[in-house]
């Protein structure tokens, strides 16, 4: 029933990581504490590394598959690319200097208040202009690059989610936003799962095959769902309103903050 499930989590990852650039963190995050809850407190930390391989992987397949009109509004964001990996290590190895449940909480703090700023501030679903001001050189300042980064790998969700919102208030659609969103994921995922995969933690010997503190078990299962999904509907994109697309976005994140936060309160007993 786990491998099942992981799969069948691992398609939703693939539609996440074309439709709204998240490649996979946020949805993957409460799966993984969910299959590996006999870890106990450590599933938090292990989720989070687990997340970040799975990033890897998806956004660079949707990466490869993203039309060049669109990586090109990249161009020339070199510091930019190299602060958020820098800022990804960092918060890779703060993760492992932790408790747990800091990350986890952390996760659920931040998802709060994202949906909450999307909810109230202008820009996201009630864009202030109807014509893009600039591409991501403008959205995304070069000095927000490493602490972008390192909440993004601190908490294992990515960047996606602060990077979308920064794209679509400068006036890109929710397309284009998603879809830019992978490469910045991947420049952060990648020297954040090189930590954990090299990492070493006493207590994950419960994981379904754990390499550092990663469960490449869970990971395979997921991108096993994932990745045909992500090839496909790069090739054949869905036609999406663009409001219906940011209502989504903001839904699917209220989703799974739910599914993180009620297993934290429960076990907290609040």
């Amino acid at each position: 029933m786990t491998v099942l499930v992981l799969v069948l989590i691992g398609v939703l990852t693939g539609l996440s990581t074309v439709l709204f650039g998240f490649g996979g963190g946020f949805v993957t995050v409460p799966v993984i504490i969910w299959a590996d809850a006999t870890l106990g407190p450590a599933a938090g930390t292990v989720a989070v590394a687990t997340s970040a391989l799975v990033m890897v992987v998806n956004a660079a397949v949707a990466t490869a598959a993203t039309p060049h009109p669109i990586l090109a509004r990249l161009r020339s964001r070199g510091m930019l690319l190299s602060l958020l990996a820098t800022g990804g290590l960092l918060g890779a190895l703060a993760a492992l200097a932790v408790p747990a449940e800091v990350s986890s909480w952390g996760f659920v703090i931040y998802v709060a208040v994202t949906i909450i700023d999307m909810l109230a501030r202008p820009g996201f679903l009630r864009p202030t202009t109807s014509e893009p001001q600039t591409c991501a050189r403008r959205a995304i300042p070069t000095t927000l690059g490493a602490p972008i980064g390192a909440v993004a790998s601190f908490l294992g969700v990515g960047g996606s989610v602060m990077t979308v919102p920064l794209l679509r208030r400068a006036g890109l659609p929710m397309g284009q936003a998603a879809a830019l969103a992978n490469p910045l994921t991947l420049a952060i995922s990648i020297p954040a799962a090189i930590v954990f995969l090299l990492a070493r933690h006493t207590n994950v010997h419960g994981a379904v095959f754990a390499v550092g503190i990663v469960d490449l078990g869970a990971a395979t299962l997921l991108l096993a769902g994932a990745i045909p999904v992500i090839v496909v509907l790069r090739r054949r994109p869905p036609r999406i309103p663009d409001r219906v697309h940011a209502w989504t976005y903001v839904g699917l994140l209220a989703v799974v903050l739910s599914a993180v936060a009620l297993p934290l309160l429960t076990t907290t007993g609040v």
